[in-house]
């Protein structure tokens, strides 16, 4: 199954490019601002989930971020995102890895994730992300993320997707993590159309 998906989404980035794919945002201001708000201290270890070749490893570098992780299931997103970076790609740890089946090595200060928890449609599968977010934290780590709201789209890049209100995340993340912020988002894509997106930051318990 991972090497199925990962072939899937080298192939989306191959086929389109980084700036045409739909979930692409050319500034990831509502992730950048609920990072900002909920964790000021620029020395924070973060990890980004389904990073990919996200301009918000660019935006954390600005910020004045200086540890930060990025994960993906796809290496050819991931090698885009250093080819942008140049230089600046050496102060990033890159993974290449299926959340599903990653065993994080460490703990984060905090989780963000953007659009990958929503493409998990199986039980097992949310299970096994859930069990690497509880092993990739500690208490007090803030986790941001985003996912299709109720009324986002039911499909994306041709898979299906699970759509959460903050509410409902919060019930599948379980107690172990309070909600303390949340938000709407709706996302333009490069050719136009519109996605909402629904935001929930976390604290874990």
């Amino acid at each position: 199954m991972t090497e199925t998906l990962t072939a899937h989404w080298n192939q989306a980035y191959a086929s389109r490019g980084e700036t045409q794919v739909s979930w692409y945002q050319s500034r990831p201001q509502r992730s950048l601002d609920f990072i900002r708000r909920h964790v000021t201290d620029v020395d924070a270890s973060l990890i980004d989930v389904g990073g990919g070749a996200s301009i918000l490893t660019d935006a954390l570098l600005d910020a004045g971020y200086s540890h930060i992780t990025v994960l993906d299931i796809s290496d050819a997103a991931l090698e885009r995102a250093q080819s942008r970076l140049g230089a600046r790609a050496a102060a990033v740890s890159w993974l290449t890895a299926d959340i599903t089946a990653w065993q994080p090595p460490r703990t984060w200060d905090v989780w963000h994730d953007r659009a990958v928890f929503h493409f998990l449609t199986q039980p097992t599968a949310q299970d096994a992300y859930i069990a690497a977010l509880m092993k990739g934290t500690h208490a007090g780590s803030v986790v941001v993320m985003a996912t299709f709201a109720p009324t986002g789209p039911e499909k994306c890049s041709g898979l299906p997707v699970q759509r959460y209100s903050p509410a409902s995340l919060a019930a599948r993340l379980g107690n172990d993590f309070a909600l303390h912020d949340e938000g709407f988002e709706i996302h333009q894509t490069p050719w136009g159309s519109s996605q909402d997106f629904a935001y929930a930051v976390f604290r874990r318990r």
